[in-house]
């Protein structure tokens, strides 16, 4: 049977089409399986992975990011917040402690970045600081020689000295050609506070952006991003909708995992042109797919989802077309499963 291709008009798989990565296999209404089912890796795209804890939404995340591993021309990069990705790092690399600039978070961003209202005058100080210095000591001794009340000045010193403590500042920190070096990126954010992971995304984000706007990449970046119900809710949120809604015309992909897509905003379903579903069952996550319920999807998504793991429907926008396929084994190891005392 020939292989269907997911996010491309033309479906056959031909080498003038470009490269595919393999997902998995059709499941027939009687539950046997049909031809393979690739997705496009040609084109730039927004996906987006949904499905409720232990289904299979991680590991799908994984078997997209192993194919683009695999296909010259795409660079793979990987923000890990739970560690379960990091079985990838065997086709790349694994960054353990990730870097950024301090630079490549915007001055209106650092306020809410370290905890601080930017209307009051902590907060403010913290945006001047920014807005004059390129690195965090350099925004912390700005402030020290500021003049202005003495509580506002120790509160912003308190609170870049906690962002100090985060250790995700450098000024070496990863730019875009680093990001997109030896295969896949995984950047292991296991072990960060919610708001250095927020610093992390956004400045990787706007990194390989900003290097495809200035055609400063020969290669185009597929930006993963697990749990992104978290990244939406923070200050990463700003440099993901710019993804979603510009990212395609430079040339630049992004793919979300999530298991509460109710916690995203509307614009993470409603621009996404490849929907990979997994089963869900909470009222506010299946109602949040509505976006994605256009004139061609037969019935309700809410019928059609999957009850199985490692089943998912998956929602085409570029052939209108739904589908429902058996995700492919991993060919690198997946440490998303919770561990068992029976195991010990």
């Amino acid at each position: 049977m020939p292989t269907h291709v997911l996010g491309r008009s033309d479906t056959r798989v031909e080498a003038a089409n470009g490269p595919v990565g393999s997902l998995g296999r059709y499941r027939a209404r009687d539950g046997s399986y049909g031809a393979d089912v690739a997705v496009d890796l040609d084109r730039p795209h927004a996906v987006l992975v949904v499905g409720k804890r232990g289904y299979g939404k991680s590991y799908t995340l994984g078997v997209l990011a192993e194919e683009c591993a695999r296909t010259p021309g795409v660079a793979p990069v990987v923000i890990d917040p739970l560690g379960a990705l990091r079985g990838l790092g065997a086709w790349g690399r694994v960054v353990s402690n990730p870097a950024v600039c301090a630079s490549a978070i915007p001055p209106q961003s650092w306020p809410e970045l370290v905890g601080l209202d930017p209307t009051a005058p902590a907060g403010a100080l913290v945006w001047q600081a920014a807005a004059a210095a390129d690195t965090l000591s350099g925004m912390r001794e700005h402030v020290e020689r500021a003049e202005g009340e003495p509580g506002a000045k120790r509160a912003a010193t308190n609170h870049l000295g906690l962002a100090q403590t985060w250790e995700v500042f450098s000024p070496t920190g990863l730019d875009a050609a680093a990001l997109v070096a030896d295969g896949v990126t995984v950047l292991d954010c296991a072990g960060l506070p919610p708001s250095a992971r927020d610093a992390v995304t956004f400045a990787v984000a706007r990194a390989v952006y900003e290097a495809r706007v200035a055609d400063d990449l020969d290669c185009l970046p597929w930006l993963f991003v697990d749990e992104a119900h978290v990244a939406f809710d923070g200050v990463a949120g700003a440099a993901l909708e710019t993804l979603l809604t510009r990212g395609r015309a430079p040339g630049v992909s992004l793919v979300c995992a999530t298991q509460r897509p109710g916690a995203l905003p509307p614009v993470a379903p409603s621009q996404a042109d490849l929907l990979v579903a997994h089963r869900l069952t909470a009222e506010s996550d299946v109602s949040a797919l509505r976006a994605c319920e256009s004139t061609y999807v037969d019935g309700n998504l809410r019928e059609r989802l999957p009850t199985e793991r490692g089943e998912a429907l998956v929602v085409d926008d570029c052939t209108e077309s739904v589908h429902v396929v058996r995700v492919r084994e991993r060919e690198t190891e997946h440490r998303g499963a919770s561990p068992r005392a029976s195991s010990l």
